[in-house]
């Protein structure tokens, strides 16, 4: 029974050890992982050789550490995951900007131009739109020979179409 506790303990510091070793890969539920095997390794050095831990009481450490394995793989995963979906959410949203913008040339438009001495009366500017660019992650459009940012539009028609 002994060697087997001694066998326990070394292969307790060499996990240990190794776990030590992966630091730049480090979590907050890794830290708790080596934590815990810290604990259970103290547990081991520390137990009373008269009277020696159940084997059951092991298992069920290691049970859970082994949940605690999992849970931080997974905890890894699904934040790589939402990495994932915030960039393409971030892609889609520039592609869906890029498209609307592109698909006002040739039309006629209507935009709300801020007025900063008055915010509460915009400027009017009505015309056709001739050229579209992107400025600063922003669509713009030509209208009059003069740039203006997609968010001052307020209606899009076909060109020669009435209000």
């Amino acid at each position: 029974m002994t060697s087997s506790v001694a066998n326990q303990v070394t292969a307790m510091k060499n996990e240990t050890a190794f776990a030590n070793s992966q630091k730049e890969r480090t979590t907050g539920l890794k830290n708790d992982s080596n934590m815990f095997l810290t604990l259970m390794l103290k547990q081991l050095e520390n137990q009373d050789p008269t009277e020696p831990t159940d084997n059951t009481q092991w298992l069920s450490q290691l049970a859970q550490y082994s949940s605690l394995e999992q849970m931080s793989q997974m905890n890894e995963g699904l934040t790589n995951c939402a990495k994932y979906i915030n960039a393409m959410y971030e892609d889609m949203s520039i592609n869906s900007e890029i498209s609307q913008t592109l698909s006002m040339i040739g039309k006629d438009v209507t935009l709300n131009i801020p007025n900063e001495n008055d915010p509460k009366h915009p400027t009017v500017v009505t015309g056709n739109v001739t050229e579209a660019s992107f400025e600063d992650g922003t669509g713009k459009i030509k209208v009059n020979g003069k740039y203006y940012s997609i968010a001052d539009v307020v209606s899009i028609r076909e060109k020669g179409q009435t209000i």
